[in-house]
């Protein structure tokens, strides 16, 4: 098997995802440096995925939904189809972000036609989802129900982002009303904005393990993980406990930078857990001005200074482990 290093997997492709499907192949996706497509490749191997072909499936819109900061697409097979799972915002409202799904048409998801099936749904007595600052959402299944987990602050783009739970009634819909996974609580998920966001499961010895990223998307930017039996009632507050501290976080010593927005998959092998996060190789980010909205009306010191639109995250892998507990580790190489 491969010994998984800290150089980068795929470079420039923050928030990555990584699906291990059944016919052998990797599928992976992530939020391009210009935010305004859906890309996706695939591979027969991790390091493959570094020089496979790209295939742009999906471009944003001009303007309304649709037409702005395309971001953390996650491409999954559900009931024999593909769909991808996005946030996008508006041209004309950068921050009105929510999320969106495309379904493939047929079975090739690199080549065959994707169509919009609109902005997710929420539960018919939920009057909460997706009305404000909705994104990063993920899929999991778990005792023969899907979950949908995302992302949301509601009051506006300085408020606290929050993660949420519920079960899926569809591909396209929510069959329960949002419950409040975890708040930012503790200082590591308070620097510069009160962050919790990047949700992705792993299940372990009877735990199921929802990783999640904290704090400006700077160095700051880490990792912790809720942790719940995967035998009780996921949508109970009760069910769940969180990391006191950061899972993963900036290592100055092998200069890797706000490690966070992971997803998970498995090794070559078929058994050894991965981990697919991003994270940069220096500290201060440098934004690039040119990926910077037209709105932005933001001095030019201002923009450069935005680690948001520096486009060195790289996608990178590491070796999953668990403890004596049967808690996910996560170490760098």
């Amino acid at each position: 098997m491969a010994t998984y290093s800290n150089k980068p997997l795929v470079e420039q492709r923050a928030d990555p995802f990584a699906y291990k499907h059944t016919d052998g192949y990797y599928y992976f996706t992530g939020s391009v440096p210009t935010y305004d497509r859906i890309e996706l490749r695939r591979s027969k191997t991790l390091e493959g995925l570094q020089n496979a072909e790209t295939f742009d499936v999906w471009f944003k819109h001009e303007s309304g939904p649709m037409s702005r900061h395309i971001w953390a697409p996650e491409i999954h097979y559900l009931d024999g189809k593909w769909y991808v799972y996005f946030a996008a915002s508006e041209e004309e409202d950068i921050w009105a972000l929510r999320p969106y799904v495309l379904e493939c048409k047929g079975q090739d998801p690199l080549k065959d036609e994707w169509v919009e099936l609109g902005m997710m749904q929420a539960a018919d007595e939920d009057e909460k989802s997706f009305i404000d600052f909705s994104l990063d959402a993920t899929i999991f299944e778990n005792n023969g129900k899907r979950y949908f987990c995302w992302a949301e602050k509601t009051g506006g783009q300085f408020a606290a982002s929050n993660l949420y739970l519920a079960e899926m009634e569809s591909p396209i819909k929510l069959k329960t009303v949002q419950f409040m996974l975890t708040t930012p609580d503790y200082d590591w998920e308070r620097v510069d904005f009160w962050v919790n966001e990047g949700p992705a499961v792993i299940k372990n010895n009877g735990k199921i393990f929802i990783t999640f990223s904290a704090s400006a998307t700077g160095a700051c930017y880490c990792m912790g993980v809720m942790e719940a039996d995967e035998n009780s009632d996921l949508l109970d507050r009760n069910s769940w406990k969180k990391s006191r501290y950061p899972v993963l976080e900036t290592d100055y010593d092998k200069e890797i930078y706000g490690p966070g927005h992971n997803s998970f998959t498995v090794a070559e092998d078929g058994v050894t857990p991965l981990c697919i996060y991003h994270a940069r190789d220096y500290e201060k980010a440098v934004g690039d001005p040119t990926v910077v909205p037209k709105t932005d009306t933001r001095p030019l010191e201002e923009i450069v200074a935005d680690p948001l639109y520096d486009p060195n995250r790289h996608a990178r892998v590491m070796e999953v482990t668990f403890d004596a507990d049967g808690r996910p580790v996560f170490e760098f190489n």
